[in-house]
């Protein structure tokens, strides 16, 4: 019998109302049978580990994540897959930073939750946690299909690493927008394969140190040199430049001064485009050129929650600051293409 364990770290998916004072309350999902009963046709071996206390998302941190990827490290040989009950606000930044710290996951690592909670009637939940569980269970030629950390949501399955939350309202709450998706779930659940990473030669490693000491710096027209100053001259390590189009900035001198002294300072700076779909290409526009001249890293086509978590990862490896600059621009574990 397939074996799967669910990890719920807390998230609307696991709420009901409670009769005596009309909110909103986690249940207990040790008891989740009772409150999913169609689980039973599933004809699983599952197993739960719930966070005590639960979380709302907007409180993850990497040393949540630490201990999310040690139980995993710790379940790895008892379980075929693992799906992950968690808030949709962080969602992407927890499947991010798990595919960083899993290097060589050679099994499903699937997150999922709710927009509704599993009591309402209209809920999305019990479909997303049974597809979810499904997925993780499914097999070819007696091997995973999808050995990778990914999003499951509203008939879609999403490598972790490319997913954004998109949409607070609707169902359809998550998207990949530089990247296809690797699962459509219909009548039939359809693999995509070509676009699902191999499975790994090698044994799984588990990563646990991060180094979240990381500034954002996003441009609009007419931002101060004090604004920008508030974030370059800062005591951070890296900076994220949230640029326009396909990497540009502005080329004011005195913009371009407070970049060299961070950088100068030894601050990694990594430009991603404040478009949601399509790469940087440093160089392109004289208005990129200065910036690939003096060091700036390019993030291609990664998502912010995949740029975020990846550098805190590298960060936390003990690297060299070449070495860092090196693999920031290579692909990892599928989250960019350059």
């Amino acid at each position: 019998m397939t074996k799967i364990l669910i990890i719920y770290t807390g998230g609307t998916i696991g709420m009901v109302n409670d009769p005596t004072t009309g909110s909103l309350v986690p249940f207990d999902f040790k008891q989740i049978r009772q409150n999913v009963p169609e689980l039973d046709r599933l004809n699983y071996d599952l197993d739960v580990y719930s966070f005590d206390p639960i979380l709302d998302s907007s409180n993850m941190t990497p040393e949540i994540w630490a201990e999310i990827a040690t139980l995993i490290k710790n379940k790895y040989e008892l379980f075929d897959g693992f799906v992950i009950l968690h808030g949709s606000d962080t969602m992407a930044f927890t499947a991010s930073a798990l595919s960083f710290m899993l290097e060589n996951l050679s099994k499903p690592v699937v997150l999922t939750g709710s927009q509704l909670p599993i009591g309402e009637i209209r809920t999305d939940a019990k479909e997303n946690l049974i597809t979810a569980l499904e997925i993780a269970a499914t097999r070819r030629d007696d091997r995973p299909m999808v050995p990778e950390v990914c999003i499951y949501f509203d008939y879609q399955l999403f490598r972790g690493n490319r997913a954004i939350k998109y949409n607070s309202e609707k169902f359809e709450a998550f998207r990949s927008p530089n990247y296809p998706i690797l699962a459509e779930a219909g009548v039939t659940l359809s693999f995509f394969s070509n676009y699902i990473l191999p499975q790994p030669d090698r044994e799984l490693v588990v990563h646990l140190n991060y180094n979240p000491n990381i500034g954002v710096l996003k441009l609009y027209p007419g931002i101060s040199e004090l604004a920008v100053r508030a974030v370059t001259a800062s005591p951070v390590d890296a900076i994220v430049l949230e640029t326009f189009g396909s990497g540009n900035t502005t080329t004011a001198g005195w913009f371009i001064d407070c970049l060299k002294e961070a950088i100068g300072n030894g601050k990694l700076i990594v430009d991603i485009t404040q478009c949601q779909r399509g790469s940087v290409e440093l160089g392109m526009y004289e208005t990129s050129k200065r910036l690939e001249q003096m060091g700036v890293v390019s993030g291609y086509d990664m998502t912010f929650e995949a740029t975020i978590t990846k550098l805190m990862y590298l960060m936390g490896q003990g690297l060299q600051h070449q070495e860092i600059v090196r693999l920031m621009e290579d692909s990892l574990r599928g989250e960019l293409t350059n």
